[in-house]
């Protein structure tokens, strides 16, 4: 059901598009439920929730973009009832641009719009080794180097059990991932990216335009690779922007 694989929404019920948001790696529906508030009446903000994480906690995670797409686009198909959108951070952008185009394989229809953000172009190789590999203790190391992930989950040994094997497998899907067979997308993209991002660049992101054949838009905002936590006014502006566009009379 649609249910299991998005958070609840009780802001914005009458919205005119529905925001479907995918988080970084260890990521979840925590990350995006302020939006819920902020972009209402706007949008009706889903952040999307994967296995292994929150309240799907007990389920396996999984660890590839091929073998999540199928289940994840039949858990959306029953919120595709109205005009849609997607927004990706980081492992979210890849996901949620192989979901769109599943989507559109199916006959589903496209986004209005797609957002993705602080994730490199699809066909650009990745800038540094794969961390997923790495034994335990230096992998945790490398992901607290990041700073992506709450301190008092790294340092809280049954916080990381319970957590540990989802953070390692977004990690592989993240690092594994490759585009899949497929063409064009034909709706607007925007690629977002922090002006202090160590990980990906301008030019990595600017590259995202070779993926559709609509419209396509960059945009700098202030911040580091997790800026949705620091200055999340410029990007949802941006976001509101858009959505407004894409579903004007």
């Amino acid at each position: 059901m649609g249910e299991n694989w998005t958070a609840e929404n009780g802001e914005a019920d009458s919205a005119g598009v529905r925001l479907f948001c995918f988080a970084h790696a260890g990521g979840g529906a925590a990350v995006f439920r302020p939006w819920q508030r902020r972009l209402a009446p706007t949008a009706d903000v889903r952040p999307v929730l994967l296995p292994g994480r929150e309240t799907r906690l007990r389920e396996k995670p999984y660890r590839g973009v091929p073998e999540l797409l199928g289940p994840l686009c039949d858990g959306l198909l029953p919120l595709l009832d109205r005009p849609f959108a997607f927004f990706g951070h980081s492992l979210g952008a890849a996901v949620a641009y192989e979901t769109a185009r599943e989507i559109a394989a199916r006959g589903w229809g496209e986004p209005r719009h797609l957002f993705v953000s602080a994730r490199r172009a699809p066909h650009l190789p990745a800038r540094r080794p794969p961390l997923h590999p790495l034994p335990w203790k230096e992998f945790l190391a490398a992901v607290a180097n990041m700073g992506g992930t709450p301190p008092e989950v790294l340092e809280h040994p049954g916080l990381l059990e319970a957590f540990g094997t989802a953070l390692r497998a977004d990690f592989e899907m993240h690092e594994t991932y490759v585009p899949l067979p497929g063409g064009l997308l034909s709706c607007p993209v925007t690629a977002l990216v922090g002006a202090r991002d160590p990980q990906v660049g301008t030019d990595e992101m600017a590259a995202w335009r070779d993926t559709t054949r609509g419209g396509f838009d960059l945009r700098v905002v202030d911040g580091d690779h997790f800026y949705l936590r620091e200055a999340a006014d410029e990007p949802l502006a941006t976001v509101r922007g858009a959505l407004d566009a894409a579903t004007a009379p």
